[in-house]
């Protein structure tokens, strides 16, 4: 990396140009903002080299259009697509987006959302277990919602009409699109063919033959990709360059984050929140009351009087979600000629079987589910009124969603009857409950009173 290209009073510049690649992968005229496209193409050449050397990715820049083909190393479900009014895209919904896709590529300059449906429709009828009527108001949702996602960014320009009025009413209401193909032909590039493969694992990174470069960049991923790198889902190699200076270094200059180093692992702190997808700590109740809930964990791990039981949790990526994408492939639409018959071994597999014959698996602190359940409804009774109206009545989707929030921030992790605390929770154990107290005289609650009110984070 050649660090004395940049001068160090545009410094700031170029590393908001690197994170905002590096947070979003396309960047359109309109995608994430006006201001990122003409940011990324100021620094377009020196991008392009960096984001190669040290990571291995690939940047192709236009006029309007700036696409990263990153290079995946393990399957990360915690990053789910999500609609403008950040509703997580389940399976029909990611079919009715490739559906789409598939064909605005062969689309003129405009479509009607109805003809756009008609189009869909008719590709979804030819797979099995999918289809899409107009007829059922779910059916016209989720297809909404793929289109809002595009629409998001800059694949489709509404031009008339209102996609809300044809999702009530498909006979009322019509919208009109202007497609930009461009922004249509950078989304879907995948690297490799999809029907040119038996298992989802042929889209990851091949590390069988790894050398000393390819490690370090897989690293460096880790490092921009992941909340927290711990150094127990690494190699012995991996461990060794994550420990030195100079390549953490390296992620620090070009992102303009700063790296915490721990003796379990290594967090970039993202103070500017252009990185993270996630703020934490942060505003609303979901956020208020996982740091509430970080306080109650942190206080039950560090009794030294009442140890409570230690479990043993490998944190290399298991194989149980590309077994499941694996077992979905539909074998009638691979094309055996030029499909890959070569068994790809996941990132992360033969190290884990041979650092378990010489080293002793780590443990971490357990906690059931019965205990967790009975936490949050106690926090429920003691703050329950600062909290979001939706959740102070629904204890059990609350502990749901504060948990896949703990667990995509690597503070804890899921098992069969209960969790794991992992060390980067400790980060967060002084958090500190300020419930403002509301005046008599003060006759009517704003939102902000209601929501966001019950802690603030502090480390």
């Amino acid at each position: 990396m050649k660090r004395q290209r940049v001068d160090g009073l545009a410094l700031d510049s170029y590393q908001r140009a690197a994170r905002v690649m590096l947070a979003n992968h396309l960047v359109t005229r309109v995608y994430p903002d006006r201001i990122a496209l003409p940011l990324v193409r100021r620094w377009a050449t020196e991008l392009r080299e960096d984001l190669a050397e040290l990571f291995g990715y690939r940047l192709e820049v236009t006029e309007t259009t700036a696409r990263l083909y990153p290079v995946h190393d393990r399957l990360d479900d915690a990053r789910p697509a999500r609609s403008v009014n950040d509703r997580v895209f389940d399976r029909r919904r990611y079919a009715y987006l490739s559906l789409a896709l598939a064909t605005l590529g062969r689309a003129g300059d405009q479509i009607t959302l109805s003809e756009l449906a008609e189009h869909v429709a008719d590709h979804a009828s030819r797979i099995e277990g999918l289809d899409l009527s107009t007829e059922r108001a779910a059916d016209r949702d989720a297809f909404v919602d793929a289109i809002g996602w595009l629409g998001a960014r800059g694949a489709l320009t509404l031009a008339d009409g209102d996609a809300g009025g044809w999702a009530s009413d498909p006979e009322a209401g019509e919208a009109l699109y202007d497609i930009d193909r461009p922004v249509v032909f950078a989304l879907f590039r995948p690297p490799r063919a999809l029907q040119h493969l038996h298992s989802v694992r042929g889209l990851l990174a091949d590390d069988a033959d790894q050398v000393s470069p390819d490690q370090a960049r897989r690293v460096r991923r880790a490092l921009v990709e992941r909340p927290v790198v711990y150094l127990d889902e690494l190699s012995q190699a991996e461990r060794a360059l994550l420990g030195q200076d100079r390549l953490v270094g390296e992620v620090e200059y070009c992102t303009g984050l700063r790296a915490e180093r721990r003796a379990e692992g290594v967090a970039l702190i993202d103070t500017s929140g252009r990185l993270s997808d996630t703020r934490f700590p942060g505003t609303g109740t979901l956020a208020q009351v996982a740091l509430l809930l970080i306080g109650e964990i942190a206080d039950v791990v560090l009794d030294l009087d009442n140890p409570i039981p230690q479990r043993p949790g490998a944190l290399a990526a298991d194989t149980a979600l590309l077994d499941q994408l694996d077992a979905s492939i539909p074998t009638a639409g691979v094309f055996t000629p030029l499909a890959d018959h070569v068994e790809i071994v996941t990132a992360g597999t033969d190290f884990v079987e041979e650092e378990t014959e010489t080293t002793e698996q780590a443990t971490y602190p357990f906690l059931d589910d019965a205990w967790v359940r009975a936490t949050l409804v106690a926090l429920t009774d003691r703050y329950g009124a600062t909290f979001a109206a939706q959740w102070q009545a629904d204890v059990g989707g609350l502990t749901t969603e504060v948990l896949a929030l703990l667990t995509k921030l690597r503070l804890v992790r899921p098992v069969q009857d209960g969790l794991l605390i992992l060390p980067a929770l400790a980060r967060y154990r002084g958090a500190v409950v300020t419930v403002r107290v509301r005046k008599a005289e003060e006759l009517f609650v704003t939102a902000a009173d209601t929501d966001g009110s019950t802690g603030e984070g502090g480390v």
